[in-house]
C-alpha cells in the first residue's frame, strides 16, 4: 500500500500563527490527524510526524519521512498576513523539480478546498522550506486558509469534517492506492545505489599541523550521514562525512585550536547535537 506521511506543522513551545487566541499548531493538529484518519479507512499506511501537541524541527520532519519511505508527504498549516483580515484563501507550496507529482496532488487539494469557498491563490514553488527540500519523496504544504481572517475560520469551522473528506479525496485522486511495482524495484535498485554512494571526504588535514573537528553523529547508512552533514550546512557549520572502520562519520568544523574546537562544541551541544572532538595530523 502507498505510504502517506502526515505532518502537523508547529507544535510544542511553536504556536505558529495565532489569532485571539487561535492558535495555528492546533489546527493544523486537528486537520492533520481527520485527513490521517479517512486515509486509513480508505486503505492507505498512513504515519504522523506528531499525533500530540510536541515541537519537532522541519529537519526532524524530512527525516522522520526519508527513514520510513514514505510515497508522499503532506504537511498541514494556515496562512496569516501581516494585519488582520486582510488576505485570506488557501494556497499550497510545493519545492518543484522535474517531478510533476507534487505538483499535480497539490493542484487537485486547491481544487476541491476552492469548493468550499476559499480564495484559490495556486500553487507556488517555495525552495526555501526544509520539509520540501529535504524529503526525498513529492511532498506539499498546505495553507488551509488564514488564521487571522474571520471568513477563513469560519469556512475552516463550519465545514471541517467535509475539508478533511476533501483533502482526502485529493490524494486518493493522484495517488494511487497500491505502488506501481515497476517503479517500487527501481525505488529499491536506487537504495540499494545510495547504499554505495557518500559524500566522504578525507579527515581534516593541513599542512602537517593538527587540525581539529567536532563529530555530531556515526551512521551506517549515507542517506542519513549526508542528512546530517547538510543540516549543519545550512545552519552555518562547515561539515563534512568520513569514512572510518565502516561508519560513516560526521564532523562540523575545521579548527587550527583546541580552544575554537571546544568553542565550537559548545555550539553544537546548545543546538542539542551529541559531540566529540576529533583530530588529525598528516
Amino acid at each position: 500500500m502507498a505510504t502517506i506521511m502526515i505532518d502537523a506543522g508547529h507544535g510544542g513551545f511553536d504556536n505558529g500563527a495565532m489569532y485571539q487566541g487561535r492558535k495555528e499548531k492546533n489546527d493544523n493538529l486537528d486537520l492533520a490527524l481527520a485527513v490521517g484518519n479517512i486515509l486509513k479507512q480508505r486503505g492507505y499506511d498512513v504515519i504522523y510526524t506528531r499525533d500530540t501537541d510536541v515541537y519537532q524541527s522541519p529537519y526532524e520532519k524530512a527525516q522522520l519521512a526519508n527513514e520510513a519511505g514514505a510515497d508522499y508527504f503532506i504537511s498541514f498549516h494556515r496562512n496569516a498576513a501581516e494585519q488582520d483580515n486582510t488576505y485570506n484563501g488557501i494556497q499550497t507550496l510545493i519545492y518543484g523539480g522535474d517531478d510533476s507529482r507534487a505538483r499535480q496532488l497539490a493542484e487537485a487539494i486547491n481544487a476541491e478546498l476552492a469548493k468550499f469557498g476559499f480564495q484559490n491563490h495556486g500553487v507556488e514553488e517555495r525552495k526555501n522550506l526544509v520539509v520540501l527540500r529535504q524529503t526525498q519523496m513529492p511532498a506539499v504544504l498546505i495553507e488551509t486558509g488564514f488564521i487571522d481572517h474571520d471568513k477563513d475560520n469560519r469556512i475552516f469551522d463550519s465545514n471541517f469534517d467535509q475539508i478533511a473528506h476533501a483533502i482526502a479525496d485529493a490524494v486518493e485522486e493522484v495517488v494511487p492506492l497500491r505502488k506501481n511495482t515497476a517503479s517500487q524495484e527501481q525505488k529499491e535498485d536506487d537504495e540499494d545505489d545510495e547504499k554505495e554512494r557518500c559524500n566522504c571526504k578525507e579527515r581534516p588535514e593541513r599542512d602537517g599541523a593538527v587540525v581539529y573537528g567536532v563529530e555530531v553523529g556515526r551512521f551506517g547508512y549515507p542517506t542519513t550521514a549526508n542528512f546530517l552533514a547538510e543540516q549543519l550546512s545550512d545552519q552555518g557549520f562547515t561539515s563534512y562525512v568520513f569514512e572510518d572502520g565502516g561508519m560513516l562519520h560526521v564532523v562540523a568544523g575545521r579548527e587550527d585550536s583546541l580552544d575554537d574546537a571546544l568553542k565550537l562544541q559548545k555550539k553544537l551541544r546548545e543546538l542539542g547535537y551529541q559531540t566529540l572532538i576529533l583530530a588529525a595530523r598528516d
